[in-house]
């Protein structure tokens, strides 16, 4: 029996949720609507999808297109959200090296005199790190805090970037950066910095391991944190901020650089746009639309064959939003002569499925694809066509 013939009855179960919300704990679909189930291929699937039009009157479109949605789509999204991407700088191994050596070069957080935080940030600038997390301030706030406790004493303040490199690297740090970082340090500490919050407000450094100076940081070091306390401060501080948001671009990127993987195995001729070949999209295969999709596919005559969009979101409201895009590239494919559309999705807002993901099923004709079924695409119009071009272009060019 086929997958497709028994997703009725499985889906509901595993999307319980889901189906419960929107009101199809047991769904029912039309035989035209059953053909696009149990489609043997996705060319398939596609023709099918592309009649529903001519199949259904206007106002039955939205409910169609999100039962399909829910049925072939929602369970092949991948809950990204539950993954991150490694960074050496923020990974505990880096953190406890540089760590003990601040622990050790102040005998455990009780020699912390302003000249001595100058001598342990001058003989090892990484340490820093661990001073500037006690005080609770990003580097930016740390580096704008230099410009209070140095300018009153003639110091000059440490850029952001400077904060970085240190951090990072163990940069080469002068006497006087040390120094205005031993003050600043100091004087946040004590309170003395930023004085009596206004207002209801109260200062970041009223917190379980400063509310009493370094005395309070001293009291944990040696004897550790209360299991209860440690889940607060990331209840209060935020889960995986800090490395989601350096590695933002790396996430922002993940769909489209599994893409570009997948046509370089497969010798598949593309362009993946950007800010830099706008111009060049726009010039050689007279896409008009801006941004150009991210990613152009041609052939060896120099013929566009398909554009290609990634987007990825776990937020319903945004994937809403992204869903629009689709519409204008579907405008732009059709003015170049019906060339097809490909999304490539990611991320669990596209279980939203009345006016999110259905509308971009309808906009792509089906040649929708998530990173579970990404390989799936090079079975669909037009790549069977295009595989291993590359390769050729490569050796004609030898």
């Amino acid at each position: 029996m086929k997958l497709a013939a028994g997703l009725p009855k499985i889906l509901p179960r595993i999307f319980r949720d889901i189906y419960s919300r929107l009101g199809k704990i047991g769904v029912e679909y039309s035989g035209h609507n059953q053909r696009i189930v149990e489609a043997n291929t996705w060319d398939q699937r596609i023709a099918q999808i592309r009649l529903i039009p001519s199949h259904h009157g206007t106002n039955e479109h939205p409910s169609i297109y999100a039962e399909i949605a829910r049925l072939l789509y929602v369970p092949h999204l991948v809950a990204d959200f539950a993954f991150i991407h490694e960074n050496y700088f923020y990974g505990r191994e880096y953190f406890e090296q540089v760590y003990a050596d601040a622990f050790t070069e102040t005998a455990g957080f009780t020699d912390v005199t302003e000249a001595k935080l100058t001598s342990v940030i001058i003989n090892n600038p990484r340490t820093l790190l661990v001073f500037r997390t006690i005080t609770g301030l990003t580097k930016e706030e740390f580096a704008h805090a230099t410009i209070l406790a140095g300018e009153p004493n003639g110091l000059k303040s440490l850029k952001p970037n400077k904060v970085d490199a240190m951090e990072r690297n163990g940069t080469a740090t002068t006497d006087e950066q040390a120094e205005v970082a031993a003050k600043t340090l100091s004087q946040i500490i004590d309170g003395s910095l930023f004085g009596v919050p206004p207002g209801d407000l109260v200062s970041k450094q009223a917190k379980p391991d400063t509310e009493n100076g370094w005395s309070s940081a001293r009291l944990f070091a040696s004897d550790g944190v209360p299991f209860s306390l440690f889940l607060h401060q990331r209840h209060y501080g935020g889960a995986f901020r800090q490395i989601l948001d350096a590695t933002s671009t790396r996430r922002g990127n993940l769909i489209e650089d599994a893409v570009e993987a997948l046509f370089k195995q497969n010798g598949v001729p593309y362009i993946r746009t950007g800010s830099t070949n706008q111009g060049e999209i726009a010039t050689r295969f007279e896409v008009s639309v801006t941004p150009a999709p991210d990613f152009v596919l041609f052939d060896n005559s120099e013929t566009l064959r398909a554009i290609l969009e990634c987007k990825g979101t776990n937020n319903g409201g945004t994937a809403r939003d992204k869903a629009s895009r689709f519409a204008k590239l579907r405008g732009e494919s059709q003015r170049l002569g019906g060339i097809p559309l490909i999304a490539v999705l990611g991320g669990i807002g596209w279980a939203r499925v009345n006016d999110a993901l259905g509308p971009v099923i309808r906009d792509a004709d089906g040649r929708v694809f998530t990173l579970s079924t990404l390989s799936a695409m090079l079975e669909v119009t037009p790549f069977p066509s295009l595989v291993g071009l590359e390769h050729t272009f490569n050796s004609n060019d030898v």
